[in-house]
């Protein structure tokens, strides 16, 4: 008789990696082209310094504001459908257990089994079993609107800290290369990082942020030039 056996999946991690990617990525990137544009404009150190922390405060809320509204908005849609679903289960039990009958019939079985399966999967969890087959919604990856937002926002701080690191310990007239320096080491470390746990190339994931990152720095850069502002 073979065993039963425990099988992981990346996909459990769905929720709070997708959220503590962008926090990271931004984190890096955000204080990173910050620093490097008030850099660029001639201001002291001082102020970039202030401007770095400033911009890992507002940026670490920011975060957590942004993904805890955008998944519990989520979360509230999910929310409603379940309802309207348990509402239909309870006034009309018999179409609700057609639809889920039919549903198993598009994805392969045959009629009897079809309906044999939908019967005991309404009378061990109804609700569950729409939600899943109907809804497309499982406990895997539901919405779950404070784990990302918790995620984001200390994982943008935890990227912000590299950028910033390199304002401190770099001598005051080499800020600016030593940061963007720095800051493409840390963001190919991050992007294989999030390659290797979502269990995609770490190569592509690595050369990707890298980019954008690179990309973001030269912006910054440039308009700090343009303006030459000496504070």
């Amino acid at each position: 008789m073979r065993r039963w056996h425990l099988e992981t999946h990346r996909s459990d991690r769905a929720g709070w990696l997708r959220a503590a990617v962008l926090g990271a990525n931004d984190g890096i990137v955000s204080v990173a082209g910050l620093v490097v544009g008030v850099a660029a404009s001639g201001a002291t150190h001082a102020v970039v310094l202030a401007s770095g922390i400033a911009g890992v405060v507002a940026g670490a809320v920011s975060m957590a504001a942004g993904e805890y509204v955008s998944v519990q908005s989520q979360a509230d849609t999910e929310g409603a459908d379940l309802a309207k679903e348990r509402r239909e289960l309870a006034e009309n039990p018999a179409s609700e257990l057609l639809e889920l009958t039919h549903i198993y019939v598009k994805r392969g079985l045959d009629a009897g089994l079809a309906k044999q399966v939908a019967e005991q999967l309404t009378a061990h969890d109804a609700l569950g079993s729409h939600a899943r087959d109907e809804l497309g919604i499982t406990e895997t990856l539901r919405a779950r609107p404070l784990q990302a937002a918790v995620a984001s926002a200390a994982a943008f701080t935890v990227g912000s800290l590299l950028p910033m690191a390199a304002v401190l310990l770099a001598p005051p007239a080499q800020v600016q290369p030593v940061t963007i320096a720095t800051t493409l080491v840390a963001l190919s470390i991050s992007g294989a990082l999030a390659g290797w746990t979502g269990g995609a190339s770490i190569v592509r994931g690595a050369w990707r942020v890298v980019f954008w990152g690179a990309l973001a720095m030269a912006a910054t850069s440039l308009v700090g030039k343009l303006f030459n502002v000496q504070v």
